[in-house]
C-alpha cells in the first residue's frame, strides 16, 4: 500500500480510498469498543455535519481534550473535511495553561472527557462535548451521541498546503506555540512512517502515546491511511503493556525512550512474550546507548530510532535496523539520531552566522523537509524566526531545530538542546556524553545533567541522579565512576539525588525546571 508520492491531495480524500480497501476490517481496537475503517468514516462524516450544524467555518479552531486515540483521530479528519482545523490539548496541563491554548487558538468547540469535564467547563467555550459516555450524572452524552445522523456536508474542496492541525509545542524553552501542520505536510507523514517503521495493513500497532502530541496522533493517522490496525490505550502502564505485546498480538510500538527503561525496570519483563513483535520505533528525547542495548537485548526484535519535531511533522531522519549492531562493526552509530529521510536536508551551521560547518563540527541543526511545518498560529516573529528562506521552491524554507549535533558520514549526531550545552571553564560539554557515562552505573535508574552557576568556572556540570530501589551510591562514587570513563573536565562537579526527574509528556527531560530548581550556587561534592 506504498507509494512514492501521496496517493492523494489531502487526508480526506486518502481515507475515503483506504475505507474502500479495507472496510470491515479493524482500524481501532480500544477499551471501549472496536472501531471498523467503515466506522472510522461514518463517525468522521457525522461530526462533520455536527460541526458544521453549530456554525463552524472554515478556517476556524476547534480542540479536544482527550487520551482516546479514536475519538481524537476522527475529530481532527471531521474537522478537515469542513476545513476547520483541529488542536488536540495538552491535558497534563493546569487549568489556566489550557484556557491560554484554547484562547490562543481561538476554539469555538472542545471534545473533553468525562475526567477533564471540571476543566474544560471552566473556560466558558460556546460548546463543549464529551469524547465517552460517562457513569457521572452530569456529565454529557458521547461524542457521536451528540452528533447524531444530519446528512453528511459535501468535503471542503481543501488544497494540500491548507492547515489541517494545530499542534501545540511543548513550552520547554517558553510559552507554548501554535505549529501549523498541512494535509501536504501530514501526507508525507503518512507515507513516511509505514515505510520506515515497516508496517502495513497486516500490522497491529501499539499506540499509548498522547494525542496531543505529533507521535501520538501522527502515529494514529499513519496507521489509519496504511490499513493496519492500532491497539489503543488511553494510558502508558508498563505492565499491562509487557502483557499486551503478547495477548494482543502486537506487531509494531512507538515509544518515547523513557517508556522503553520504565519497561526495562519493570519486574517480569524478562519473562514477556515478544515472539510476534517485529519493530520498535523509538524517538522524541534522547536515549543513552545502555538503554538501547538492554532493549534490544529483552525484546529481541528490530529497533529503529527517529528524529524530528513538532515543527517537522514529526520524523525526518531515522536510524535503522541494520544500523543498531551494538556487537559489531557499526556500534559506534548507536550514538547517531540516523540519517535524513529521501525528501529531507540537513545543515549544521553556526548559531549566530548560521555560516555552514564543515563535517564533525557541532552546530545548530537546520532542516529543509515537505513536512515542516507551514508557520507559527498567528505569530509572524516566530515563524521569522524559525524558518529561513531556502535558495529554491521546492521545499522553500529552512527550519532553525534549536538543537545541536553535527554531520558525520551521512549521519546526524544530537548533542543536546543548545541551551543545555553546558560552558565550564570556557569548554563546550554536551549533557548527553556525560548521562551516557552516568547511565551506565548499576546503581541509577535515571539522569539528567545541567549546568549550574560556578564563581570559579562560571559554569560546572551537575548531576541530578535517581537511583535504583535498593541500590545506595554516593555522590563521591558516581563522580569517580565518571572519572574512568570521560575526560575530567566533562564530569559531575556535583552530584543531587532525587526521587524523579520532572519530565513533559513527550518524555524529554525539563531541564529548565531543574536549571530554576538549583539556580543557586551547590556546594561542590
Amino acid at each position: 500500500m506504498h507509494s512514492q508520492a501521496p496517493r492523494a491531495p489531502t487526508l480526506g480524500a486518502l481515507l475515503a480510498q483506504v475505507v474502500r480497501e479495507r472496510g470491515d476490517a479493524t482500524a481501532y481496537e480500544t477499551p471501549h469498543a472496536r472501531w471498523s475503517f467503515n466506522d472510522v468514516e461514518q463517525a468522521v462524516l457525522r461530526v462533520a455535519a455536527a460541526l458544521r450544524g453549530i456554525g463552524v467555518q472554515p478556517g476556524e479552531r476547534v480542540a479536544s481534550l482527550t487520551k482516546h486515540a479514536a475519538e481524537a483521530t476522527v475529530l481532527v479528519l471531521a474537522a478537515a473535511h469542513i476545513g476547520a482545523v483541529c488542536s488536540p490539548l495538552n491535558w497534563r496541563l493546569s487549568a489556566a495553561e489550557i484556557g491560554q491554548v484554547v484562547g490562543d487558538a481561538g476554539a469555538r468547540f472542545l471534545m473533553a472527557d468525562a475526567e477533564f469535564l471540571p476543566v474544560a467547563q471552566s473556560l466558558g467555550l460556546p460548546v463543549l462535548v464529551s469524547t465517552l459516555h460517562s457513569d457521572a450524572q452530569d456529565a454529557p452524552p458521547g461524542l457521536l451521541h451528540w452528533a447524531g445522523d444530519a446528512a453528511p456536508p459535501p468535503a471542503w474542496p481543501a488544497q494540500e498546503h491548507d492547515t489541517a492541525l494545530q499542534l501545540y509545542s511543548s513550552g520547554t524553552t517558553g510559552l507554548p506555540k501554535g505549529v501549523e501542520l498541512t494535509h501536504a505536510n501530514l501526507l508525507a507523514l503518512c507515507e513516511d512512517v509505514p515505510v520506515e517503521l515497516a508496517f502495513g495493513a497486516s500490522a497491529a500497532i501499539l499506540n499509548v502515546l498522547p494525542m496531543f502530541h505529533i507521535a501520538g496522533i501522527g502515529m494514529s493517522l499513519a496507521v489509519l491511511m496504511a490499513g493496519g490496525t492500532t491497539v489503543a490505550w488511553p494510558e502508558f502502564q508498563p505492565a499491562k503493556v509487557i502483557e499486551g505485546l503478547s495477548a494482543h498480538g502486537i506487531t509494531h510500538s512507538f515509544l518515547v525512550p523513557s517508556m522503553i527503561q520504565m519497561l526495562l525496570q519493570t519486574p517480569g519483563v524478562e519473562k514477556g512474550d515478544y515472539s510476534r513483535l517485529q519493530l520498535i520505533g523509538y524517538g522524541a528525547s534522547p536515549v543513552t546507548e545502555h538503554t538501547l542495548q538492554e532493549a534490544m537485548r529483552v525484546f529481541g526484535c528490530q529497533l529503529t530510532q527517529t528524529y524530528g519535531l513538532t515543527e517537522t511533522t514529526g520524523m525526518v531522519v531515522a536510524l535503522r535496523p541494520h544500523d543498531h549492531d551494538p556487537n559489531g562493526p557499526r556500534a559506534h552509530l548507536l550514538g547517531a539520531a540516523g540519517e535524513a529521510l529521501a525528501n529531507t536536508r540537513l545543515r549544521i551551521v553556526d548559531t549566530v552566522t548560521l555560516a555552514d560547518l564543515p563535517e564533525g563540527e557541532v552546530g545548530e541543526i537546520l532542516i529543509r523537509s515537505r513536512q515542516n511545518m507551514a508557520r507559527y498560529w498567528r505569530n509572524p516573529q516566530a515563524t521569522a524566526e524559525a524558518l529561513l528562506p531556502a535558495d529554491d521552491g521546492a521545499h522553500p524554507h529552512w527550519l532553525r531545530t534549536g538543537d545541536s549535533g553535527y554531520l558525520k558520514g551521512g549521519y546526524l549526531y544530537i548533542r543536546d538542546r543548545i541551551k543545555d550545552m553546558v560552558i565550564s571553564g570556557g569548554e563546550n560539554i554536551y549533557p548527553i556524553e556525560v548521562e551516557n557515562v552516568l547511565a551506565t552505573h548499576p546503581a541509577v535508574a535515571d539522569c539528567a545533567v545541567i549546568g549550574v552557576t560556578d564563581p570559579t568556572w562560571g559554569e560546572a556540570v551537575q548531576a541530578c541522579v535517581v537511583l535504583r530501589p535498593g541500590m545506595p551510591a554516593d555522590a563521591e562514587a558516581i563522580i569517580a565512576f565518571c572519572r574512568e570513563r570521560i575526560a575530567r573536565y566533562k564530569c559531575p562537579r556535583r552530584v543531587v539525588f532525587l526521587d524523579a526527574l520532572p519530565r513533559n509528556p513527550s518524555g524529554k527531560v525539563l531541564k529548565k525546571q531543574l536549571r530554576e530548581q538549583f539556580r543557586a550556587p551547590q556546594t561542590p561534592a
